[in-house]
């Protein structure tokens, strides 16, 4: 276990977690599903504000912790790029201090990690990240939840990232670390993740440019968007080198049998992934963007109860 800390505790990627803490959140948000899904009232945020800045928008983002904080009793407050002055003309040190004199948690979804770092420097409130230019935790969060949901206990497994090195590749790469998996990265050449983050990780995760070696055998299948938000530019440039990236039939049918699959969505059909995987019976991607909601529930009563 990590030691004492002083002052909020933040959520800034899953470095910020031990391995007993990540095994314990996942297993709590399997626990406060079923609260839910049974009516059960359990309010641990009541009179408590989440603070929402979105500078990027998102659907699952939004609702879950919307949702989320209301069935805990509490409400969020949701402030687009329009509604706040974070980044432009105020210092992100003021706002910080400003909104933490009036909130109860910070919840940010925005370009820069840096400047998330900087806003949660400043916080004397808990501060989450919602997605960043380098990390996404909270769907890692989900997403392990789903591969606990589904097939127990995956220390030991193996994973395989298709696709693009990007923020949610770095937290799938994080997450092979803490929770104790082996992760095999397929990206084209020129795409693959950062290489300190990668180095971070050890032995747990590996690079190849061959997303049918990463594939076989894997129990855990993974791809995510080729194009991101702010990337249409390089819409067709990014089609043409990750030709052969597709997760199809025939590539999950070199994975384990019983293998599953996963997609953060927003998914782009018969380009990263497609129909027939996606809505195919192994395909849980479903059931992960519910965990969202589960995921969160389960971080915000650790961060903020």
């Amino acid at each position: 276990m990590k030691t004492l800390h002083i002052g909020p505790r933040h959520l800034l990627s899953l470095n910020d977690l031990s391995r007993d803490e990540a095994w314990a959140l996942i297993r709590r948000a399997v626990e406060l599903k079923a609260m839910v899904r049974n009516g059960e009232i359990y309010e641990p945020l009541k009179n408590k504000t989440l603070a929402m800045i979105f500078e990027k928008s998102s659907t699952r983002t939004r609702v879950s912790f919307e949702t989320g904080m209301t069935q805990f009793g509490g409400h969020a407050l949701f402030l687009s790029s329009r509604d706040t002055q974070l980044g432009r003309g105020e210092p992100v040190r003021d706002t910080a201090k400003v909104l933490s004199r009036m909130v109860d948690g910070i919840m940010v979804r925005n370009d820069s990690q840096a400047q998330l770092e900087e806003l949660a420097k400043h916080s004397k409130v808990p501060v989450i990240n919602a997605l960043t230019d380098m990390y996404h935790p909270c769907q890692l969060l989900a997403d392990m939840q789903t591969w606990l949901e589904v097939k127990g206990d995956f220390s030991g497994k193996t994973a395989a990232w298709v696709g693009d090195g990007n923020n949610v590749c770095h937290s799938f790469i994080n997450a092979a670390k803490l929770f104790g998996f082996n992760l095999r990265v397929a990206t084209p050449a020129g795409y693959e993740p950062d290489a300190g983050i990668v180095a971070a990780a050890g032995d747990a995760v590996s690079l190849t440019t061959d997303p049918k070696a990463a594939v076989a055998g894997a129990d855990l299948v993974v791809t995510d968007t080729w194009i991101s938000m702010g990337q249409d530019e390089e819409k067709q440039q990014r089609i043409d080198d990750f030709a052969g990236f597709q997760v199809d039939s025939d590539m999950m049918a070199l994975a384990d049998d019983e293998a599953i699959f996963l997609h953060c969505l927003p998914a782009y059909r018969g380009y990263e992934v497609s129909e027939d995987v996606i809505d195919g019976p192994q395909s849980y991607v479903l059931k992960a963007a519910e965990n969202r909601l589960h995921a969160q529930h389960s971080l915000m009563e650790m961060l903020m109860a």
